[in-house]
Parts: C-alpha cells; structure tokens; sequence
C-alpha cells in the first residue's frame, strides 16, 4: 500500500502523523509526505518528501500579545482554510497522478488535500492535531471545504478520523466524530546532553517550535520565578534564538535549544509550557503537572480544559509576575491532587492503542 501523508504548517502539524507513517513503513507499506517549508524537516526525519507549496518563511520575532481567539479563527479561516488550501490543492491533485497513493493521511487543517482526495476518489483519513478540539470545529471546517467542493467538482467523502490524545482531554462541547479512532501518542526518541543528564525532580520551561519569537520578555518574568523554585530548570529557546539572550544563569538553571521531550520529561517533576497540544501530550503522558502559559493557536482551549480536569494551572502571559510563576510551581509540586490528576491522563494514554492500529484501519479503506 502507497500512503501519501500530508500537512500544511510548521513542525507541530508533522509530529502527529509521523509515528503513523513509522509504524506504516515497520509495516512495509511505502510512505510519502506532502508538505510546503517542512519539506527539510521530513527529510531529516528520513521520509521521502515533495513540497506542495511555496517555502514558508522564517518565523519573525513579534512582540508578546494576549490571547485574541478571533485573531487566530482569522487565520484558520484566511489563511490555511482559504488561501493556503486553494494554493496547495492543485499541487496535491498533480502529486497524486505521478505517484499515485493508495490513501491519503491529512492534518486536520489541510483541507486542500482533504478535497483533493474527494476530487480523485481516493479514501482519506485525517488527524486530529488540536488536542480539546476548540481552535479546530466543525463551524469553521464545514463551509470551508463546501467552498473547495463547489470550486473542485469535488463530492463529500466519508475519512477515517485519527486522534492522538486521550478521549477526556477533549473537550465535551466538541466530541470527536463518530467513529474516531483515539490513538496512543509517540513521543521522538533521543537523548539529552550529558550535563543534564543526572537530572531528578527538574522543572522544565518550554514554548515548544514556534512561538519563542512571539515571547517578547516573558521567557524573562518566567525564569525569574523559576530560578526561585529550588529546583534544577531545563529551558528550551528553540533554533530562532540564542541562548545567550537570556543572560547568565545560576548553575540549576539549563538553558538549551532544543531537547527531545521524551527524552527530558522523565527526569522532571513538572512542566511550564504554552499549551500546545505537543508539548501538553507529551507532558501528560509523563504523568506531569502543568503551569500553562498560553499564547494563542489551541493553547487556550487546551489551557481551560486541563484546568477543569485538575492537572495544571493557567496564568496570564502579558501581566504575569516572577511571583505569580514561582508560586504556581511550588503549588503544583506540593499538591498532590495535581500529580494524581495527570496520573489519571497518563494511565489512560498508556491503555490506548499505538499508531500500528491506524496502519491497519487504513489498510480497512483501501479494501
């Protein structure tokens, strides 16, 4: 079987459907990504890759603004389900012809590959990339891919739907559709440097691949509080910055680029992130508390439902304080309640089924 995967944005849109894809090639089945900027990222990954679209550019540093969540439906709606999905529609279509796949797997934002399928009559499936499913609704997705259908001659197809999140980190006013599959996480493999690792008990800040350049000072007030906290900190800056910007540290404080969540999460106790729906997964499979800092996209839905499920805490980032950070942490450390909450989200992640599932309910859409 020839399975084509498909995404549009940046690293986080990738990661969901890379342990699919994985478990398809462990399988022996072929495997290929379409992607626009990513393509690199594929590769590296060591997938064969074809770009679809124009390379997106570099993120540029932007200054810290408050969570907007009509700013960021704008851009579901302007930008990746209107004119990034008309841009990247015919490249699909043109894609599929040359290397003619079996079944197509999409992030659930590209709509354009999504209704390229329709338009071949190929079997899709799609994966769930927003964790609570509040950025990402039917409100939005329906009229957007009607307006590609009309546009396409294409018909409405039925996909298979892919979530990797467990069931009740969803939030109940947006169930997953019918038949959903939900899916045990993966998390990328690989190793800390060795300064960190004889790390126990350490407090890890990280906002994830792409919103460090939409930080402004708040990597600052965060590390502020953190440095108080009596605990080694694990800082994560990102490729678009340097270390250094943050100015010296104290011994317990680690300030890194880049380490891989798998790989740093067991030697902490808990995590301060943005929300992200990555980084939170990952963080909940640890069995790990949060302080949640988010910034827009899906981290607020997701920062309000892991507050109503017990297992973080949420702070505001344009008037937080190091006080504010410093007591948030030492709370989620000292109480219990918090801890046992994420346990519960982590046995539940752990009872789930792997990406080896998914390959085999695909093989089902293909017969």
């Amino acid at each position: 079987m020839r399975i084509l995967f498909t995404f549009t944005g940046g690293r986080g849109h990738f990661e969901p459907l890379a342990p699919i894809a994985r478990a398809a090639v462990a399988a022996g089945h072929e495997v290929a990504f379409a992607s626009g900027g990513m393509w690199e990222v594929v590769e590296a990954a060591g997938f064969e890759g074809f770009r679809v679209e124009p390379k997106r550019k570099p993120p540029q540093r932007r200054p810290l603004q408050g969570v907007d969540d009509e700013r960021e439906r704008r851009l579901l709606r302007d930008v990746l389900f209107a004119t990034a999905a008309k841009a990247r529609l015919p490249s699909v279509v043109e894609l599929c012809g040359k290397w003619r796949p079996d079944v197509l797997v999409c992030d659930e934002v590209d709509l354009g590959s999504m209704v390229a399928a329709e338009r071949l009559g190929l079997p899709y499936a799609t994966v769930i990339e927003n964790a609570s499913g509040s950025l990402v609704t039917p409100d939005d997705v329906e009229p957007a891919l009607e307006v590609l259908r009309r546009e396409h001659g294409a018909v409405p197809g039925e996909p298979l739907v892919l979530s990797p999140f467990p069931p009740s980190l969803r939030d109940p006013a947006f169930p997953l559709p019918a038949g959903a599959v939900s899916l045990r996480p993966q998390l990328p493999g690989g190793s800390v440097p060795d300064r960190l690792a004889s790390l126990s008990g350490a407090v890890l800040f990280t906002l994830g691949t792409v919103f460090n350049v939409e930080a402004g000072d708040l990597f600052t007030r965060v590390l502020a509080g953190l440095r108080e906290v009596g605990r080694d900190v694990v800082v994560t800056v990102g490729d678009e910055l340097d270390p250094a910007e943050l100015g010296p540290q104290p011994g317990h404080v680690h300030v890194e680029r880049y380490v891989p969540l798998g790989a740093v999460l067991p030697s902490c106790a808990a995590v301060v992130s943005h929300g992200g729906s990555g980084s939170l997964v990952a963080t909940l499979a640890h069995g790990l508390p949060s302080l949640l800092l988010p910034m827009g996209a899906d981290q607020p839905g997701n920062a309000a439902r892991c507050e109503a499920l017990g297992v973080a805490r949420v702070l505001e980032v344009t008037s937080l304080t190091a006080d504010d950070v410093r007591e948030a942490v030492t709370a989620l450390l000292s109480d219990g309640a918090y801890r046992r909450a994420a346990q519960r989200l982590r046995d539940e992640i752990a009872g789930l089924p792997g990406p080896d599932h998914a390959v085999a309910r695909l093989i089902t859409l293909t017969a």
